[in-house]
C-alpha cells in the first residue's frame, strides 16, 4: 500500500505584538528571522508596537511565531501576541516597512540602556571607525526614553533627527545583517554628536583633549559638569575629601551619601563588599547605582558617605563615562580612579539637562563642563536600588526604568495620577498599562514644579493618552494636588496616602480585583481621614477601599517640619506623651536649649501649634535622638538610617523590649521607657537599637495574627518608606513567615513615596470600576 504524500500549505499570518518592542531591536530580530526560515513578508512599527505579515509553508509560521517569543530580544517585554490568518500573496522576500503613526498609542518607549559589550569592545578597539567615540551605540544599547519625541520610535521622533547619516553609517542602519540594523539612535564621528570641554582657560573641542582636560580638572581636584543620557552629573575625586567637601559645600548638601563611579567590577570590588547579585545589579542594562556595603579599607574620603557603612555605587553606563576612565592615548597624564559622580543639580532642585539652564544654575558650582550636543528631551536621574534576600528593592526608579509600565489587574480610564509631595513621580495609566514617570524630586521649588508639568506633557503626548481623570493625595497641602485640581475640569480624585502605598504593593503582586490583604504603611507623613498625620497604619485594603484597623498611638508633634529636621524635639513629644520626665540626664533633653524646652512643653500642655501625629518615622526619630545617634538632619530620614546601621551591627546583643497593644493602638510608651532604663543603665546604644528594630517587628507579626483570625486574611503587605529598612524588613518577614502568613513587598517600585502614584492609579480605577468613592 502506499503512502499519499500531504503538502505543507501555504499561509500568510498577520501578527500584532504588543509590549516594550520599539527602540529594542524587535524589528531587526524578525527581519533576520524571517529570513533564516525563508518567509516572505514585512514587519514594522505603529502606535499599538510591532506588525507583522509572514508568509510561508505552515510549519515553518508555527515555528515562527514560537521563536518570536521565545528567542525575543532581551530588552523586549512582550505582553502578548496576536495571530490572524489572511489571504496569501505568493510575494518574495521580507522586508523592514515604513512605520505607521495612526490611532491611539497603545505601545511603550523603551527605558535608556547601559552600553552593551560589543559596542564597548569596538569602542576600545583601535582599528575599528568608531574607536573612543563617546556617543557608541547600537540596536541593543543606548539612549531611547530621554531622546523619543514621539511614537513610533524611528529616527524622526528623536532628538537624534538633526543628525543626518553619513554613507558609512547609512549602510549599517540599512544591512539586515548589521548590528545597527535600524538602530535610531546610530552616529560616528563623522556624522553624530560631538563633545567638548570648557574650562577657566577657553574651549577644547577635539574629543581625544576634551576628555584628557576633564581628567586633568578631576585628578586636580577639581569640580566637572558630566553631560550624560538624562541629564548632567556633578563630578570631582572621590579619594579627595578636600575635592568632595567642596562639591558639598558649593551643592549645600553636608551629609547626605554622595553616589560614586568606578572603572569596573573589580574596581567596586575595591571599595564595597559585593555578593553575587549586587553585582549583577551592577553590571546590568539598567545599570543603576547599588548601596553596598564599604569596605574598612575603601579609598573612598570618608566625606563620601559619612556616618554610614553603605556606598552607592554604579558603573560607567555610557561609552563617554568609560572613555574618562581611561588613558587619552594622545594625551597621556592622571587618569581618575573613582569618581562622586552626583545628580547635576542644588539641593531641593530638578535635575539640569538643558545646556542654558545648566549653565545657570550649576555655574557656582562647576570648575568646567564636559559637553555633547545631542540633545535630552527628557531628563531621567539615575535609579538606586538596594539588594535584599536576592531581590532587587527600588529606592528610586528611574534611567534603566522609567517608563516601562507595570501591568494592572483590571482596566483603567486614562487616568493621570499626580503622586506625592516627596520623591514625586506620577503614573499615567490607560487599560491594563500603568506608566511610572522618571524620579522628578521633592515638589518644594518652583523649579521642580515646572519640570513635573513639562515631563507630564511629554509622557501624554509621547504615549497619546488623552487624560479624562486626574488622581492626587488627599493632603489639602501638597503642590501636586493644587496642581491637579488647577488642571482638572470634572474635579479630582482623592486618595488617602496610606492606601495608596499598601494598592501599589497589590498591583506588584497582581492581587485579585476584589481581593484584601492586612497592609502595614509605615512612613513619615501621610494626611489621614481625620485629618491627623498618620505614618504608623494597620488597614485591611483592597484597591477601592480600605478599614483603619490599628494605628500607632497618637502624639502632638509641636512645630511641623521644624521637627522632621530636629528628631531631639520628636523624642521631646514622645517622652512627653508616655509620661517620661525631661531629666537633664536624656540626649535629647540636654540637646534642647532651656528655652526651647519651655516653648515646646506649653505647646505640648496647651495643644498650640501641634498636630496629631501617628507617625512610625518620628518615632524613629525619637529613638535615635533618644539613643544619642543622630538630633538633627540635614537630608530626609538620617536620623532613621543610621540607627538602622547601628542596629544591624549588634543584632545578637539586641535588648528585648515590647509594645502594647490596646484596641486600634499601637503604644510605643512601654518601649521607650525600657530604653531610657537601659540608657540610665549604661547597656549599648547598638544593642538597644537592635531591641527596638526586634520590639517592631514583634508587633507587626502579633497584630497581623490578630486580624488573620479575625478575617480569614493571609496576606500581608508592607509599604512606606520605613520599609526602605531592610533590617525591619527582614526582622518583619521573620516574624510573619513564623505565623505562616504571606509577606508582599515592593520590587517594581519604591516602598517610600516615589511608588505612590502606582497604588494612586489603582485605587481610582478600582473605584471607577466598581462605581464607588471608596474611603
Amino acid at each position: 500500500m502506499s503512502t499519499l504524500a500531504v503538502s505543507d500549505p501555504t499561509l500568510r499570518h498577520r501578527i500584532r505584538v504588543a509590549g516594550v518592542v520599539q527602540g529594542v531591536g524587535f524589528r531587526p530580530f524578525v527581519h533576520r528571522l524571517a529570513t533564516e526560515l525563508g518567509l516572505a513578508g514585512c514587519v514594522g512599527n505603529d502606535t499599538e508596537g510591532v506588525f507583522v505579515e509572514v508568509e510561508g509553508a505552515a510549519t515553518l509560521l508555527e515555528s515562527f511565531e514560537v521563536r518570536l517569543v521565545r528567542d525575543a530580544p532581551a530588552l523586549a517585554q512582550i505582553r502578548h501576541v496576536r495571530s490572524t490568518t489572511i489571504p496569501a500573496r505568493e510575494e518574495q522576500g521580507f522586508a523592514i516597512v515604513e512605520s505607521h503613526a495612526q490611532g491611539a498609542v497603545r505601545t511603550s518607549v523603551a527605558p535608556d540602556v547601559a552600553v552593551c559589550g560589543d559596542c564597548l569592545a569596538e569602542l576600545l578597539d583601535p582599528d575599528d571607525r568608531r574607536f573612543r567615540y563617546p556617543f557608541i551605540n547600537c540596536t541593543n544599547c543606548g539612549p531611547r526614553f530621554t531622546i523619543t519625541t514621539t511614537l513610533p520610535y524611528d529616527r524622526p521622533n528623536t532628538t537624534m533627527r538633526g543628525f543626518a547619516l553619513c554613507d558609512e553609517c547609512a549602510r549599517e542602519y540599512h544591512d539586515p545583517t548589521n548590528r545597527r540594523f535600524h538602530a535610531q539612535p546610530v552616529a560616528c564621528a563623522d556624522c553624530g554628536p560631538r563633545l567638548w570641554f570648557e574650562g577657566p582657560t577657553g574651549t577644547v573641542d577635539e574629543a581625544g583633549a576634551a576628555l584628557a582636560a576633564a581628567q586633568e580638572a578631576l585628578t586636580g581636584g577639581g569640580i566637572v559638569a558630566v553631560k550624560g543620557l538624562g541629564g548632567y552629573h556633578l563630578a570631582c575625586d572621590a579619594t579627595s575629601a578636600a575635592a568632595v567637601d567642596e562639591l558639598r559645600r558649593r551643592k549645600d548638601r553636608p551629609h547626605k551619601p554622595l553616589a560614586v563611579m568606578v572603572r569596573d567590577l573589580d574596581g567596586a570590588r575595591r571599595l564595597a563588599f559585593t555578593d553575587e547579585h549586587e553585582s549583577s545589579l551592577l553590571l546590568s542594562a539598567q545599570a543603576p547605582i547599588v548601596l553596598l556595603h564599604r569596605r574598612p579599607d575603601s579609598p573612598l574620603a570618608p566625606n563620601v558617605a559619612p556616618l554610614s557603612p553603605h556606598v552607592g555605587v554604579v558603573l560607567p553606563y555610557t561609552p563617554l563615562h568609560h572613555l574618562l576612565f581611561r588613558s587619552v592615548p594622545a594625551h597621556p597624564g592622571p587618569v581618575p580612579d573613582v569618581l562622586v559622580m552626583t545628580s547635576g543639580n542644588l539641593s531641593d532642585e530638578p535635575l539640569c539637562y538643558e545646556d542654558e539652564d545648566a549653565r545657570r544654575r550649576l555655574g557656582g558650582i562647576a570648575d568646567a563642563w564636559l559637553v555633547h550636543d545631542r540633545p535630552i528631551h527628557v531628563p531621567c536621574d539615575d535609579s538606586v536600588v538596594r539588594a535584599q534576600g536576592g531581590q532587587e528593592l527600588p529606592i528610586r526608579r528611574s534611567r534603566g526604568y522609567a517608563p516601562l509600565p507595570v501591568r494592572l489587574p483590571f482596566e483603567a480610564v486614562p487616568v493621570l495620577a499626580t503622586g506625592g509631595e516627596l520623591k514625586n513621580t506620577f503614573c499615567l495609566a490607560t487599560g491594563r498599562e500603568a506608566w511610572m514617570s522618571q524620579h522628578i524630586g521633592d515638589m518644594g521649588s518652583v523649579e521642580t514644579l515646572s519640570a513635573f508639568e513639562r515631563s507630564t506633557r511629554q509622557f501624554a503626548d509621547v504615549h497619546g493618552v488623552e487624560v479624562r481623570r486626574l488622581v492626587a493625595d488627599l493632603h489639602p497641602g501638597y503642590q501636586t494636588r493644587r496642581w491637579a485640581q488647577q488642571q482638572a475640569v470634572q474635579g479630582v480624585e482623592l486618595v488617602q496616602h496610606h492606601h495608596a502605598h499598601i494598592a501599589a504593593v497589590m498591583v506588584e503582586h497582581a492581587v485579585g480585583v476584589d481581593e484584601r490583604v492586612i497592609g502595614f504603611a509605615f512612613d513619615g507623613t501621610g494626611y489621614g481621614t481625620d485629618a491627623a498625620i498618620w505614618g504608623g497604619e494597620v488597614l485591611l485594603a483592597g484597591y477601592g477601599a480600605f478599614e483603619r484597623l490599628a494605628h500607632l498611638r497618637y502624639v502632638l508633634m509641636p512645630g511641623g517640619d521644624s521637627t522632621v529636621r530636629r528628631p531631639y524635639r520628636s523624642a521631646l513629644a514622645h517622652l512627653f506623651a508616655a509620661g517620661i520626665p525631661w531629666t537633664g540626664d536624656l540626649a535629647p533633653v540636654r540637646t534642647a536649649t532651656a528655652e526651647e524646652r519651655a516653648v515646646v512643653e506649653r505647646q505640648l500642655q496647651r495643644g498650640l501649634y501641634c498636630v496629631r501625629s501617628s507617625s512610625m518615622g518620628r518615632l524613629f526619630d525619637a529613638v535615635s535622638s533618644l539613643l544619642g545617634v543622630r538630633h538633627t538632619v540635614s537630608y530626609e530620614a538620617q536620623a532613621a538610617i543610621e540607627l538602622e546601621t547601628m542596629a544591624a551591627a549588634h543584632l545578637d546583643e539586641a535588648r528585648r523590649y515590647r509594645f502594647e497593644v490596646r484596641g486600634d493602638e499601637i503604644d510605643a510608651a512601654p518601649v521607650l521607657c525600657s530604653l531610657v532604663a537601659d540608657r540610665r543603665r549604661g547597656h549599648p546604644v547598638g544593642a538597644m537599637a537592635a531591641g527596638f528594630h526586634l520590639a517592631l517587628a514583634r508587633v507587626v507579626g502579633d497584630v497581623a495574627d490578630r486580624i488573620r483570625a479575625d478575617t480569614g486574611i493571609d496576606q500581608v503587605a508592607l509599604s512606606g518608606g520605613v520599609f526602605q529598612n531592610i533590617l525591619l524588613v527582614d526582622l518583619v518577614r521573620t516574624e510573619l513567615s513564623a505565623r505562616r502568613l504571606q509577606t508582599l513587598t515592593h520590587r517594581a517600585v519604591p516602598p517610600n513615596d516615589g511608588g505612590l502614584a502606582l497604588g494612586q492609579v489603582a485605587v481610582a480605577s478600582h473605584r471607577a470600576l466598581r462605581g464607588h468613592d471608596g474611603s
